[in-house]
């Protein structure tokens, strides 16, 4: 059988626990989806464009039903919980659904017969933070994924994760522990930590856990060379967080901290809880604290009532700010929410240019970066070949989200190698390793 995960490394964690469970099942599992009799479509539903790009793959696997190539065709994930059993009816032959809260049902799913749907909403399902222990791993050898946290109670108006995938909660600092020390055993050496909300971690378990504390437990672990935190919503940076940032030599200098925007009367309507005045102060002690602080953001644009004075207040934002990262999303009306009911819909004729705009303003200070970068040593975890070049990252660079370090001869992957940026390309570093 063959499964196509796709959306975030949430999901992808899911993956690779389903993968886990038919090969324990006895499932013959990793087959390409030419030459396989049966597909898994795990999917991502937060947004439109993901939806649609999910309907497309559940599409590609219908195909291959009604060629008489696939047997069976199973969709899972978030777009299974949101649109639950519609699904029979948008893309008609699926065989069974599965939703976020049902994986362990994926082997009765794929191996039963019939109809199936597993479709428990969270209120429902057990409570906690079920085990990612023994995952079939997708990521290569030396880097995993590490979820801490399930779910989210933020409730930011244009968001549908707290009703896909329940409120927040934390996983045990136990259980995150152990899951780290067996990725470590299989090889990992760098651990990007992930969860909805990973600056709530702890605040639901009492006995002063944290993310802070956890991270300097991480840090502690042998055999670790990087640890990576992701997903940071702004409120919940605090002076303890950024001194554990600062402490720890294995926690790399790296924050992916979405603020979605800067103008205040937007970030109320979105429901942030936050003010540009904090934002930037937190911003400003990450930086002087810790020197070389990669930044990494995401801001969402044409929000309904976006005036074009808060979007040029964006824009001058991110001009003087100068991250190191960022990513730009067009507001995305998703039924259900909030947002989308709310008056002043911005055209998406003005979404998509001031899109254009402000990713056109955050290119030219990567581009000004790169350039400013010739000539610097790097440490560079080498990942493997990408297009027959050999690629890798540097600690301000996450896998699959960020650019790449491209070098100029092969390494093993898996590997930190010193090698001097001799050039670059577009996002990407041109790297000359030492030699050996």
């Amino acid at each position: 059988m063959a499964l196509v995960s796709l959306g975030c490394p949430k999901n992808l964690i899911d993956s690779e626990k389903m993968l886990a469970a038919l090969a324990a099942g006895g499932c013959l599992v990793g087959a390409p989806e030419e030459a396989a009799d049966v597909i898994v479509v795990n999917t991502c539903g937060f947004l439109g464009s993901a939806r649609q790009e999910a309907l497309e793959a559940i599409g590609q696997a219908l195909d291959g039903k009604r060629r008489g190539q696939v047997r069976r065709v199973v969709v899972a994930g978030c777009l299974a919980s949101r649109d639950g059993r519609d699904l029979f009816r948008q893309a008609r032959g699926i065989d069974a659904v599965v939703g976020v809260n049902d994986r362990a049902a994926i082997l009765a799913a794929v191996t039963g017969r019939g109809k199936v749907t597993r479709l428990t909403p969270y209120s429902q399902a057990a409570g906690g933070v079920p085990s990612d222990a023994g995952r079939f791993r997708l990521t290569p050898r030396h880097t995993a994924y590490l979820r801490i946290s399930e779910g989210c109670s933020r409730r930011c108006t244009f968001c549908t994760i707290p009703a896909i995938r329940g409120p927040f909660r934390s996983k045990a600092p136990a259980a995150v522990l152990a899951e780290a020390r067996e990725l470590v055993a299989d090889g990992a050496i760098e651990l990007n930590v992930v969860g909805q909300d990973t600056t709530s971690y702890g605040r639901d378990l009492g006995g002063g856990h944290s993310l802070a504390r956890l991270l300097r437990e991480l840090d502690r672990l042998p055999g670790l060379r990087w640890v990576r935190l992701m997903y940071a919503y702004p409120r919940g940076v605090n002076d303890r967080l950024i001194e554990a940032i600062a402490d720890c030599p294995r926690v790399v200098k790296y924050l992916d901290l979405p603020l979605q925007h800067i103008a205040d009367p937007v970030l109320c309507r979105m429901g942030r809880l936050t003010s540009r005045r904090a934002i930037e102060t937190t911003l400003q002690k990450l930086r002087r604290r810790i020197p070389g602080m990669v930044l990494r953001t995401t801001f969402i644009v044409g929000f309904p009532g976006e005036t074009e004075r808060q979007f040029d207040q964006l824009l001058g934002f991110v001009k003087a700010f100068r991250f190191e990262a960022a990513g730009v999303f067009e507001f995305s009306a998703e039924p259900g929410t909030a947002a989308a009911a709310m008056d002043g819909q911005v055209s998406d004729t003005v979404k998509a240019d001031r899109a254009r705009e402000l990713m056109l303003a955050q290119q030219a200070i990567a581009f000004a970066a790169n350039a400013r970068r010739v000539g610097r040593k790097l440490e560079v975890l080498v990942d493997g070949l990408d297009d027959g070049r050999c690629v890798g990252r540097h600690c301000g660079q996450a896998p699959d989200i960020d650019s790449l370090c491209r070098l100029t001869a092969r390494r093993p992957p898996g590997r930190f190698i010193r090698g001097t940026v001799v050039d670059w390309a577009d996002y990407d570093l041109i790297v000359r390793p030492d030699r050996r």
